[in-house]
């Protein structure tokens, strides 16, 4: 058996394609890794009858590690996400995703170096929600209007907000630790707590006492979620880690990747106690299946930070800065990655892979 078992779900679209290269890059470390590919998404239907079967939940739980290709969630599929099921499941509560400006990456802003730490599990997106026009609508209306003497306009669509001390603790909790670990400055808190009173407001309330343990070490703001995007449009050089509830952290953290050059170079990783997902943060692109084409660099990134979640600290250096080094270069990257995308000089998936190996190699 290897050192490290990972379960490899390759995806849809150009998820296989994205999957293969990465793997080959991160073979090419020389670390004693176990792959064990499993299938996940529109792939998986036909013969599970499921786009996430009991299978790939059981081999994650038994390894702990996954890394995961971009899904495509099906219509009707009994579920609106495999990715959000997979992070229900699996109790993934922690949604990391780091926004670092890499020389040679197209962007209005550079030397950005944020963290976004997204709370996965409460929140608008719970998926407790109520159906316009609907008996059990119209029920959660009434009884909202007697206990706060508030009407909700009939008809209304409805959603539940739910936010627990539990969860907004070890959301908190996990920003600071990471930002301990990986030498980071500061954690701030995003919210609404001006407005959201009792939901927002005990968000913040946990994350300020959260705080006073890491006293000295860590230092620690809050910030309203919509001085929050203009800041961080204006002068994102003063913020560090960012800590936020569900919604907000979605949102967020497309922004913070529009910063750096887009979800291309955008990793992420879904962190429970007991298993880490690690993906990137964009879509499938079914129309380029099997083109070699697209950009791989944010699942080997996400490959990245599942390296440095095991303690292969000095490996997970290697392969970023190998990465940084063949974007910088600007000679063998994919259409995205050029100045010009009709640029013909632009390499496929696999070729910008073995451009990467090579650094690997040669130590860069």
């Amino acid at each position: 058996m290897s050192k490290y078992n990972v379960v490899l779900i390759p995806g849809d679209g150009t998820g296989p394609e994205l999957a293969q290269a990465t793997r080959r890059v991160i073979d090419s470390l020389g670390l004693d890794i176990g792959w064990t590919v499993m299938e996940a998404g529109e792939c998986a239907i036909e013969k599970y009858k499921t786009p996430l079967p009991e299978n790939v939940l059981d081999a994650i739980r038994t390894n702990g590690l996954a890394l995961k290709g971009p899904i495509t969630t099906p219509v009707g599929s009994g579920f609106r996400s495999v990715n959000v099921e997979l992070r229900k499941r699996l109790d993934l509560y922690a949604c990391l995703r780091p926004c670092k400006s890499y020389a040679g990456v197209r962007s209005k802003y550079d030397k950005i170096d944020l963290v976004i730490v997204r709370e996965n599990t409460e929140d608008l997106y719970a998926g407790i929600e109520f159906k316009a026009k609907t008996e059990e609508a119209g029920e959660v209306a009434s009884l909202c209007e007697k206990l706060s003497k508030k009407a909700i306009r009939p008809g209304s669509a409805i959603s539940i907000k739910p936010i627990s001390e539990e969860g907004s603790r070890r959301i908190v909790k996990f920003a600071f630790e990471y930002a301990l670990k990986n030498n980071r400055r500061k954690v701030t808190a995003v919210h609404k707590a001006n407005i959201m009173k009792y939901t927002d407001g005990l968000f913040l309330e946990v994350a300020r006492d959260v705080a006073r343990a890491y006293s000295g070490k860590i230092e620690f703001e809050d910030r309203i979620v919509d001085n929050m995007c203009m800041q961080l449009v204006q002068k994102p050089e003063d913020y560090d880690v960012l800590v936020l509830p569900n919604l907000y952290g979605d949102i967020i953290s497309d922004l913070a990747a529009g910063l750096v050059g887009g979800l291309g170079v955008a990793p992420g990783a879904n962190v429970g106690d007991k298993a880490a997902v690690f993906e990137p943060t964009h879509g499938s692109a079914p129309k380029y299946k099997g083109m070699n084409k697209v950009n791989p660099v944010a699942l080997i990134l996400s490959g990245m930070l599942m390296l440095k979640h095991i303690g292969q600290d000095a490996a997970a250096d290697r392969l970023e800065k190998a990465v940084a080094s063949v974007i910088e270069e600007g000679k063998d990257v994919t259409y995205d990655m050029k100045k010009d995308r009709g640029d013909k000089t632009a390499v496929g998936t696999a070729e910008m892979a073995d451009a990467i190996i090579k650094k690997i190699k040669a130590g860069h």
